[in-house]
This record gives C-alpha cells, sequence and structure tokens, in this order.
C-alpha cells in the first residue's frame, strides 16, 4: 500500500467559528441545501458526528459518484480541527483502502479563514496516482464546496 498525500488551502471572507459550525458541525443539513445538484443527503448510520461516527453521504443525480461513508476520526470544536476518512463507495475507485482528511480552519487577515486541508490517499496493493488528476478533483470540489457555503453565509448573515 502506499500513500500520497496533497495539501491545500482555501481561503474565505468567514471567521472560523462560523465557518466550521456551519461546513463541519452543520454541513450535514446545510451543505445538501446549498448544493443540491451535488448531494442528495448526508445522515449518520452510527454515531452523532463525534470521533468513531459514520456518515453516508449520497451524491445527487447525474454525479459521476453514488455514494460514500466517512468516519469520523477526530474532532476538535475549539481549535476548529476535524478529520475524517473515507471508507467505502464510490470516491475510492476500487484504487484507494481510504481517503484521510485533515481539516483545519485558522484566523487569515481580514477577520475570514484559512482552511488548510491535507489529504492522504492509501492505495490498494502498488497503484500509483497521478498527482494532476488528484490536484484538479480535489480544488474543484473544495473550492466550490466552500465557495458556496461562504455565498450562503454572507446572504444569510444570522443563519449561523
Amino acid at each position: 500500500m502506499g500513500v500520497f498525500t496533497y495539501e491545500s488551502e482555501v481561503i474565505t471572507s468567514i471567521p472560523p467559528p462560523k465557518m466550521f459550525k456551519a461546513c463541519i458541525l452543520d454541513g450535514d443539513t446545510l451543505i445538501p441545501k446549498i448544493v443540491p445538484q451535488v448531494f442528495k443527503s448526508v445522515e449518520y448510520i452510527e454515531g452523532n458526528g463525534e470521533p468513531g461516527s459514520i456518515r453516508k453521504v449520497t451524491f445527487a443525480q447525474g454525479n459521476q459518484f453514488n455514494y460514500m461513508k466517512q468516519k469520523v476520526e477526530a474532532l476538535d470544536k475549539e481549535k476548529f480541527e476535524y478529520i475524517y476518512s473515507v471508507i467505502e463507495g464510490d470516491p475510492l475507485m476500487n484504487m484507494l483502502d481510504k481517503i484521510t482528511y485533515e481539516i483545519k480552519l485558522e484566523a487569515s487577515p481580514g477577520g475570514g479563514s484559512m482552511c488548510k486541508t491535507s489529504s492522504k490517499y492509501y492505495t490498494i496493493g502498488d497503484i500509483e496516482l497521478k498527482e494532476e488528476a488528484i490536484k484538479a478533483g480535489k480544488e474543484k470540489a473544495s473550492g466550490v464546496l466552500f465557495k458556496a457555503i461562504e455565498a450562503y453565509l454572507l446572504a444569510n448573515p444570522d443563519a449561523f
């Protein structure tokens, strides 16, 4: 098994506490609401969001993926840190054992947030991943999602 790591950063104008609550703590209900063309539903099938919990993400019809299961590995509400792994489903593409995402929100100049993400792709056997494909897919997904959440929060300042 090989491990490929990819680091990324996204800057948003939303402060860390508000972004963490919207994206991580309340993301199960908010994300399908604001990007229904991507996500049909997010539901916990074990636990309630604390470490060890398992949730199933169902993608909207017409996407390249149908579903995935994620396991919450760690959650620190004070430090705005969240770690989860994709442990089952289409995003693993029969090439990956799992994908682990480590997300940390930090204050950025001007009152917004910097979201730092470390993605670790654990391959099955000696499969090699192409960095360009991972980078393109990850930047598109995280950028679209964070910008959608940012737009929602700016349009609904009292939502969180």
